[in-house]
Parts: structure tokens; sequence; C-alpha cells
């Protein structure tokens, strides 16, 4: 049984979506479960397995659950048309206004964030690592939304599970990027256990970053994907484990 996550405020408006967990997909091994990564080494035929069962899910054919060939980039496309899975383009998010595409973005500590104004008919979804969310993917979704005739008062955006900040050591390089950015970014780090290995609060910048774009909505489920593997895949988790690859959660948003 697949047993996805809801964000609250998108339930209440009415907009289908998912949070997919790995439980309720045919993979194995340090796969198991419902892997949906397209550019994991698992087995093929088990993957499309695991995206019919989520396309199924959100109510729309196999080949509508759309997925990018992700960056870390801020690129954001607006979509009227299903592609391949083999020719996917290089983005990190996507924004429709058309109905019966499902929107689905792949993570495995990375932020998954999805976006609606509900009464426009305008969804989105972003993968927003570090990378992305310093570099502006969340802003430039926003902007494809209000391009596609959304209104930035009326957008709800729900972040999925991602490394959480106790999981989340990095190094004075990655520290210094965000101060050179903003010294109120500081906020965002505390002491890790080791001297100069502070600890990054991903889901924290990335609600200032929301709020900052003028988004008053925001839903974060606050899961961790390190912390909780019965239910998460973690790249984190499987480099600290020294396992050969790792499986990718997707989230999905359609009209």
């Amino acid at each position: 049984m697949l047993a996805p996550l809801l964000s609250p405020a998108l339930k209440r408006a009415g907009v289908r979506h998912a949070f997919f967990t790995r439980e309720g997909g045919v993979s194995e091994g340090v796969y198991a479960g419902l892997n949906g990564g397209i550019g994991s080494a698992d087995n093929p035929d088990h993957v499309r397995e695991n995206r019919a069962r989520m396309a199924a899910y959100l109510g729309v054919a196999p080949e509508k659950l759309l997925s990018l060939y992700q960056i870390h980039s801020a690129n954001a496309l607006l979509v009227d048309e299903n592609w391949p899975l083999s020719a996917r383009p290089q983005a990190d998010a996507m924004v429709s206004a058309a109905p019966g595409f499902a929107l689905g973005v792949g993570a495995a500590d990375c932020g998954p964030i999805l976006f609606a104004d509900a009464e426009a008919g305008v969804v989105g979804a972003a993968h927003s690592g570090w990378k992305g969310a310093i570099g502006g993917v969340l802003e430039a979704t926003i902007e494809r939304m209000i391009e596609a005739g959304a209104r930035r008062e009326r957008i709800i955006a729900a972040l999925g599970p991602m490394l959480s900040q106790e999981n989340y050591e990095v190094g004075p390089e990655f520290e210094a990027q965000f101060l050179a950015e903003a010294d109120a970014n500081a906020r965002f780090f505390r002491p890790g256990a080791k001297a100069g290995h502070p600890h990054f609060d991903l889901p924290g910048y990335i609600v200032h970053r929301l709020a900052g774009a003028g988004i008053a909505e925001i839903d974060n489920l606050g899961l961790c994907t390190y912390a909780d593997e019965a239910r998460f895949y973690s790249y984190r988790r499987k480099t600290h484990r020294g396992e050969a690859d790792y499986g990718r959660l997707i989230a999905a948003i359609v009209l």
C-alpha cells in the first residue's frame, strides 16, 4: 500500500498532491520500496512499476507523471505538454495551468516543494537543495506561476521531507557562501560536535526565501529524510554507509 504524506494546507485547498514515501513499491535492496528515481541504477522495470503506482494514486496516466533532469539550478519551466522520460529537460522546477499533468520532483535529502494557487488553477513543483535555494529556484517557480495567472498572495507552498539541521553537518566554506550573501544568514547555522563544522538549517532557509518572496501560507511538514529510514531515502545516509546508490522520493502535484 502506498502511504504518501499530504500537506494540510494543500488538502484544504482541494489540490491533489502527494509526498510519496518509500512505502508501497516493488524495488529491492538499497532501493527497497517506492523508488521513483529514473537516474538511479535500480531495475528499470521496478522504477516503471513504482511510478505507475504513483500516477494511479494521482489519477493520471503514467506518461503524464513528469520528471526533470535535475541539475541544482534555478531553471523553472512552464509545462503544457508531456515529454518522454528519456528526453527530460534540464531544470529543477515546473509550473502548469493545464489539467492532467502531475508535476513530479525527485529528492533524497534536498527539499521537494509543492505550490498551488487553487483559485487560479496553477500548480508548481520545485527541487531545492542548498544550491537551488540560494540560486533562486523558489523565486523562479513563483514568477512562472504568476506568468501563468497565479497571484502571489494566494500561493500556498508546502515543504516535504528533507535533511534536517540536526543531520546536516557542513564545512566552513559552505557557511561562508551564505554569509557572503547576507550576514543575517548566520541564523541558519549552529555549532556542531566537530569544531568548524556547523549544522545548516535547510528547511528554515527555504521558508525564509519563500517568505521573502511574498508567500504568506507556508506549510512545512518538518520531517527528516536521514532520520527516518523506514519511510525515506537519504543520499547522506547512503554516503555515510558507503552504499553504491540510493532511491529517490517523488513529490508531485496535479490539477
